[in-house]
């Protein structure tokens, strides 16, 4: 079983759970998932799927998100194919966020890049997601856990390139596979 857990390298302590795109650890993962969710005392729970259809590394994150509305989750998904959240518009996505729900519990999923050790991976990770970090875009940190899955291994002179570079069937395998976690996830009497 490829189950990792350890330390961010960053200063911070954040655990970090990361599962392959072979699919061991779906219930691992799933579980923690679960555990989050009932240790939260919000009521609601949003995945937001961050990315964009225009990229097929950064579709990540919205094709995760039609996968899930089709399967109904009984949590909110934002961020799907037809309606993406992404750079341009992730800022009026929280502000709506905050509109609608009272002390939500919001874990974003997102692509990143990583090295050639990392790719089909997905890491949860106890701490914000940046976003558009890999590509040098300054967007705010969303959520307290998030998914983030490797799409693609990190050009640091060509970052938007290598995002752009990702294979159609990794970024596939892994929406699948966050999907097939998420699918799993149970919450105390079946709702939050």
């Amino acid at each position: 079983m490829r189950i990792l857990f350890g330390q961010r390298k960053k200063k911070t302590s954040n655990k970090m759970l990361s599962i392959s795109v072979d699919g061991d650890g779906i219930t691992t993962m799933a579980d923690m998932i679960s555990e989050i969710l009932n240790i939260s005392t919000s009521k609601d729970v949003i995945f937001l799927c961050v990315g964009s259809s225009r990229s097929i590394g950064d579709s990540l994150g919205p094709t995760v998100g039609t996968l899930l509305k089709e399967k109904e989750v009984p949590f909110h998904v934002l961020g799907t194919l037809d309606s993406p959240v992404h750079g341009l518009n992730l800022n009026s996505t929280m502000k709506k966020i905050q509109n609608e729900f009272t002390s939500p519990l919001v874990i974003p999923i997102d692509a990143s890049l990583g090295d050639s050790s990392q790719v089909g991976k997905v890491h949860l990770i106890n701490g914000p997601l940046i976003p558009g970090r890999a590509t040098n875009k300054s967007l705010p940190p969303i959520g307290d856990y998030h998914l983030r899955a490797v799409v693609n291994e990190l050009d640091p002179l060509m970052p938007v390139k290598s995002l752009n570079g990702a294979k159609a069937e990794v970024v596939e395998q892994l929406a699948m596979l966050i999907t097939k976690v998420l699918s799993q996830v149970k919450v105390k009497n079946g709702t939050i």
